[in-house]
């Protein structure tokens, strides 16, 4: 069976556009097939402030995984791709994101569908609307477009060659 599921990657450390690309090629690598793919987007950083500014993409994906098997393989290419873990919100070589699996919800204490806090995101809400405006938010109910009409965007997020 076949799930649809967005991705969001994020980088703010070396070649931080090489380091999403490899991420989508490593993941057609384990099979997961990449359908569309939003532009780059560079973000001031989120939480922690005092770091480089960030690119961020969004990627619709296909994939026979389920969603804890899917967390995974990212992980796996997280590491595969020299991320370390520091602290929460630090910089990093690359982050991927579950965003949304499906309509599914999911709540464990590994994984949690739709990614939270997803709704205050910019870097997030910007590159997924390019690829689907009128997805809807499965627990909030409310459209992709609606959400990013709600944020304050000015100045935090923009597209990039």
């Amino acid at each position: 069976m076949k799930n649809l599921v967005y991705l969001g990657f994020g980088s703010n450390l070396g070649d931080r556009k090489g380091n999403i690309l490899k991420a989508y090629n490593l993941l057609g690598n384990r099979g997961i097939s990449i359908l569309k793919k939003s532009s780059f987007y560079e973000s001031i950083p989120y939480g922690v402030k005092d770091q480089p500014n960030f690119l961020n993409s969004v990627a619709l994906v296909e994939t026979s995984f389920g969603p804890l098997r899917l967390l995974e393989i990212v992980k796996d290419i997280e590491r595969e791709l020299g991320r370390v873990k520091t602290y929460r919100w630090g910089p990093r070589v690359i982050d991927i994101d579950i965003l949304f699996y499906d309509e599914i919800m999911l709540d464990s204490k590994v994984l949690t569908i739709p990614h939270k806090d997803l709704d205050n995101r910019c870097f997030v809400l910007i590159p997924l609307c390019e690829l689907n405006c009128n997805l809807i938010h499965p627990r909030l109910l409310i459209p992709i477009s609606k959400l990013l009409d709600n944020l304050d965007c000015e100045g935090k997020v923009k597209e990039i060659d």
